[in-house]
């Protein structure tokens, strides 16, 4: 494994290279404070010749047959696999996830997404008739894909395995704070034997590299996941050449329990949604919805939750929650919280003055009460370790309030199976969770209103990069066409 990227260079043409710039960006271990590397703050000619690279390797690759792709992917597969420890071991140094989480969240489930991939391959109508006309899937072009640092591999392997295995050429820019794991993902596919060009990664800022890489004519398409805010700059920039864009942005996850559940289950349930990885999860579950006479049960188990968590070090024993990102982050969360508690919430447990080690960018799992779904606290991506509760009189007022507010991303509901499945389907989310129905990773994943457009996993993250081409015959009889 090459975890800095033959010395933090750039992956451009099957070759790693040094950046003409001269900057270097720092990565810092969020538990310690310690520099983990240095890699290059690549500029826009950087983005120029990986972009040149991936268009020429676009021919070639968009070519080869399915079954070759596959098989290179899934040796790529094979060869993170025998990597997991190791991959474990820098994610969490890099992102702070405590190492057992770090293991099965940030190594294995990438894996096992990327396996799904390759098996969903298979499944894409890559051809249909529809009487005369031939209906075929073809190649998107050369793919942009811009990665966040929360799960750093995991956002990776779902944009860049979809998009090689529909016959796109890649150009990836992971987050400038935890770009490490890209490197080894950029490797095992070099030694499986994937074409030069055809995946391409280049580190840098998003206000340089991004925003080069998004603009550039050359570029067929764009996957972004992360901010909104930023979503919206890259939707802009790119309609400038009508390009295709799939966002994977924010979310503010209801969790709805309806009357007749099992409030104190669904609380816990709802709590570890919310504070794996520290919070720093665009699926948590951070509005816990409760009829108003289980406010109290739901409250003791959640500061029972809180009080068996333990903060610290993601490599010591036991830990459960580590640091955030970043102190810039810490510091947003903190405001948040802040604010929130100005506002009228209160404190369950935790809490900005809750115990936290010293040394890294620790924030208390915090559980606030008395939320009114007007308050920031309650419609704002908080990103960090903050669970909110909130109360409803009826089960309409609750379906309204898990659907009020600019995010649609995911859901829960809780209670007898008939009515939690009546519960979520009218609920606005692009995925709902009933009675601890848990994530498939062959199932399409994204969300509705703010939270993004475009779908990743299984043959619907393939068909993100795909192209519809109808072929018309003068009739059905005289249909001659194989797809490539």
């Amino acid at each position: 494994m090459n975890p800095v990227g033959r010395a933090g260079g750039q992956f451009i043409g099957g070759r790693w290279e040094r950046s003409a710039s001269i900057g270097r960006i720092y990565v810092e271990n969020p538990a310690t404070g310690e520099i983990l590397a240095r890699v290059c703050t690549g500029d826009s000619a950087d983005a120029e010749q990986a972009v040149s690279a991936a268009r020429s390797a676009f021919p070639g690759w968009s070519a080869t047959p399915l079954e070759t792709r596959v098989r290179i992917v899934r040796d790529a597969c094979a060869r993170l696999s025998n990597e997991v420890d190791d991959l474990a071991e820098l994610i969490s140094k890099e992102v702070g996830t405590p190492l057992p989480v770090s293991r099965a969240a940030q190594v294995v489930r990438p894996i096992e997404v990327l396996g799904s991939l390759c098996d969903a391959a298979s499944e894409v109508a890559w051809s249909e008739r529809i009487d005369s006309t031939v209906v075929v899937r073809e190649p998107l072009g050369v793919v942009v894909a811009i990665t966040p640092w929360n799960f750093p591999l995991h956002q990776v392997v779902a944009k860049v395995g979809a998009a090689l295995l529909a016959g796109c050429t890649v150009v990836l820019k992971p987050s400038e704070l935890a770009p490490l794991s890209a490197y080894a993902l950029a490797d095992a596919l070099h030694d499986a034997g994937l074409p030069a060009g055809a995946l391409n990664v280049v580190t840098g800022l998003g206000s340089t590299v991004g925003e080069a890489l998004t603009a550039h004519p050359d570029v067929d398409g764009i996957s972004f996941t992360g901010s909104s805010a930023v979503g919206r700059q890259i939707g802009a920039v790119a309609a400038r050449s009508v390009k295709r864009v799939a966002l994977e942005l924010g979310g503010k996850g209801p969790s709805l329990v309806l009357p007749g559940a099992d409030t104190e289950t669904a609380a816990a349930a709802t709590a570890a949604r919310c504070f794996t990885n520290s919070g720093q999860v665009c699926a948590a579950l951070t509005r816990l919805i409760v009829p108003r006479d289980q406010v109290g049960p739901a409250e003791a188990a959640l500061a029972a939750f809180v009080e068996a968590q333990r903060i610290g070090d993601p490599f010591t024993e036991g830990v459960t929650v580590g640091p955030l990102i970043s102190a810039a982050q810490k510091e947003r969360v903190l405001a948040l919280l802040t604010r929130g508690i100005e506002d009228g919430a209160r404190v369950v447990a935790g809490g900005p003055g809750g115990p936290v080690p010293g040394g890294g960018h620790y924030v208390a799992p915090t559980v606030l009460s008395d939320v009114d779904p007007a308050m920031t606290i309650a419609r704002v991506e908080v990103f960090g370790p903050v669970l909110c509760v909130l109360a409803y009189d009826d089960v309409e007022e609750g379906i309204a309030i898990a659907n009020d507010g600019e995010y649609g991303l995911v859901g829960a509901v809780w209670g007898p199976d008939a009515e939690a499945a009546e519960a979520a389907a009218r609920m606005r989310m692009g995925m709902v969770g009933v009675n601890g129905g848990r994530l498939n990773v062959r199932a399409p994943f994204g969300g509705y209103k703010q939270s993004g457009h475009g779908r990743e996993f299984g043959r619907f993250g393939i068909e993100q990069f795909l192209e519809l081409k109808s072929v018309n015959f003068p009739s059905a009889d005289r249909i001659t066409w194989s797809t490539p």
